[in-house]
């Protein structure tokens, strides 16, 4: 808790497991597809219309128009007319991948937060020679934001927080006006076996996100499939990733 080494820990056998982004990234496009809620248009949209042709010898093509009038309606090429091709509540959205591949995407996830080069090379900043970072358990029960942020940058890695700070922009596209107007890069992810209370003193730490590791999966060990994330974790969090089988 000041910053210092006081021990070291053999890490779980999951640590050593190969690396396979295929699976990373195809759990990652599962996930966000199978989150993703149905939507379609209003089934009567462009329809509401009652639409008349005079039929043949007429001069005039045989498009449902206005009656008294040549205004076309009703068909996807007419002004105000339904859509050609429009969203579908239908539509399946869901992609299937069965349980082994979720748990060797997660143990690969999982691998990567301990490999140095490609926690480097997905763009974090951090001073530490071993990773992941294992802190004592009592950092679970820090209440007080700045506390964790001396605790950060006496360990080397509030540095990556700063990035995600800078990187802070304002999205292109229509999601400005739909709630979501800014993005910020995903930073540190904190791994306790009790969230309660540390999650409070770092919800307004940009980037950073706390798990606990029943909640660990390849969508929040290697955001938008990239492996390698910054991960601090605590000593009984540690202990109980040990108990899992590969």
């Amino acid at each position: 808790m000041k910053g210092e080494i006081v021990k070291e820990v053999d890490l779980p056998e999951v640590f050593n497991h190969p690396i396979r982004s295929d699976l990373i990234i195809q759990f990652f496009n599962a996930y966000m597809s199978n989150s993703r809620v149905p939507y379609g248009s209003f089934y009567y949209a462009g329809n509401r219309r009652v639409g008349h042709n005079l039929g043949p010898n007429h001069g005039i093509s045989r498009y449902p128009r206005v009656s008294g009038s040549t205004r076309g309606v009703l068909l996807s090429n007419a002004r105000g007319g339904r859509s050609a091709h429009h969203p579908v509540t239908a539509k399946n959205w869901h992609i299937k991948m069965n349980e082994n591949q979720r748990k060797m995407a997660k143990f690969s996830a999982l691998a990567s937060v301990a490999n140095i080069e490609v926690v480097r090379k997905r763009g974090h900043r951090f001073e530490a020679s071993s990773l992941p970072i294992i802190v004592e358990n009592e950092f679970e029960n820090i209440k007080e934001t700045s506390r964790v942020v001396e605790l950060f940058t006496k360990i080397g890695v509030y540095e990556d927080i700063i990035r995600a700070k800078e990187g802070t922009k304002i999205r292109a596209g229509r999601g400005k006006s739909r709630g979501r107007k800014y993005t910020t890069p995903k930073s540190i992810l904190i791994v306790v076996k009790s969230k309660d209370t540390v999650e409070k003193a770092v919800r307004n730490l940009p980037g950073v996100d706390v798990a606990r590791p029943e909640d660990l999966n390849a969508y929040i060990l290697a955001p938008g499939g990239h492996p390698g994330r910054l991960v601090v974790m605590s000593e009984s969090a540690l202990e109980a990733i040990r108990g899992w089988q590969i």
